[in-house]
């Protein structure tokens, strides 16, 4: 009689952190590694959780429930961004700044910061979040306008090839009166400065 159970992905995804330290040159049987593979999966569940956020509902959610109404800009900055290359699954760690100017109806501010992780835990380029998050924000609040900047230090850079540790990464994405509006363009790049 076979056994028909497909394996655990838990199970599978430790045996291969043991087979990596293997790889390596180490022993993955070694005292200090033993539980290593479990600490490992437990990160890559922490690090990677927005796969298992939907960041457009983030923002349907609350939009829907929104009494207030605004139509001046709501700004963020120094929101955090922990995320991870997806070339080599090495860290981009830096800030976003963004912004949008209501097309009458608000957002909860925790809602943007929330899609901010919900992209950024994902194997990501910094120049795809960056749109993301602008996306996200323009397509369901159908705001006036939105722009998102992103700073962040990349460690693939940083720590392998090139070796530049002291390098920033910018990128923005911009819509609507933030693309079309130099004025509003540079209050929102003026504010971010106040911000810092």
């Amino acid at each position: 009689m076979s056994n028909n159970r497909l394996p655990d992905p838990d199970e599978l995804a430790k045996a291969g952190v043991r087979f990596m330290l293997d790889f390596i040159g180490d022993n993955s049987l070694r005292e200090g590694l033993i539980e290593t593979p479990d600490r490992v999966v437990r990160a890559w569940g922490e690090w990677f959780a927005g796969y298992g956020v939907d960041p457009l509902e983030l923002l349907r959610k609350d939009f829907a429930d929104g009494a207030e109404k605004a139509d001046e800009m709501v700004l963020l900055t120094n929101i955090p961004v922990q995320s991870h290359c997806e070339h080599h699954i090495t860290p981009i760690i830096g800030v976003a700044h963004v912004a949008y100017i209501p097309n009458g109806r608000i957002v909860g501010i925790s809602k943007l910061a929330r899609v901010v992780d919900a992209y950024s835990r994902r194997l990501q380029v910094q120049e795809r979040l960056t749109n993301q998050i602008a996306d996200a924000i323009h397509d369901v609040l159908d705001p006036v306008g939105v722009g998102v900047v992103i700073t962040a230090k990349h460690f693939c850079m940083a720590t392998r090839g090139v070796k530049m540790p002291n390098v920033d990464t910018t990128t923005s994405a911009l819509r609507g009166v933030f693309k079309t509006k130099p004025e509003t363009r540079a209050e929102f790049l003026e504010l971010i400065k106040l911000g810092r």
